[in-house]
């Protein structure tokens, strides 16, 4: 990959997770990149791949980083999905947390028809599909609803926590999370 392509992609990253999509302009995007829109449009066809290949990468990079930290700090199944709520929680409150990218884009683009809004909730899918998956080798007989409920309380908090850093909501998210786990019926074997 080209490195003005990586510049581009990463001051458009930066820029849509502290402006806004819809508030990052073209003309601030090649501004802060020190390029021209020329070079731009030469590496994304529209301002709208831009965005879906910054929400790919971001998506990209972040299950990555869980995964990678996930299969580093345990091997058994049932403390991963444990674990799962540490390493949310250290993403959060760590100083470069923006937020949930598929969240903050399909609320600025809600019109499901979308191809920001399809992409964010195939991401919104996706990481509901990994949480699903740990709970199955975690052995939890209704992986997909317990799945549900755990992502349900990382967007929350996320969402407290974007909006006013230090909430707390990532400590009682994890507490509700524990819960959930401990109480959720397993499979016979």
């Amino acid at each position: 990959m080209s490195t003005l392509r990586e510049k581009i992609l990463h001051v458009a990253t930066d820029l849509f997770q502290t402006r806004g999509i819809n508030s990052t302009g073209v003309d601030t995007i090649v501004a802060v990149a020190g390029t021209t829109k020329m070079t731009l449009y030469k590496y994304f066809k529209s301002k709208e791949d831009l965005i879906l290949e910054v929400l790919q990468k971001g998506h990209q990079d972040f299950q990555t980083w869980l995964n990678d930290n996930l299969n580093r700090s345990s091997k058994q199944p049932a403390e991963k999905i444990q674990r799962l709520f540490d390493f949310v929680e250290e993403w959060v409150t760590s100083p470069d947390f923006r937020g949930m990218a598929f969240i903050k884009a399909s609320a600025e683009f809600p019109n499901e028809e979308s191809a920001v809004h399809k992409l964010s909730a195939d991401h919104s899918k996706e990481f509901r599909n990994y949480i699903a998956g740990l709970a199955t080798e975690a052995d939890i007989a209704d992986a997909d609803g317990l799945s549900l409920q755990l992502s349900l309380l990382i967007e929350g908090a996320m969402q407290a926590e974007q909006m006013k850093r230090g909430s707390g909501a990532v400590k009682y998210a994890k507490k509700a999370a524990k819960i959930l786990i401990d109480t959720a019926p397993k499979t016979r074997k």
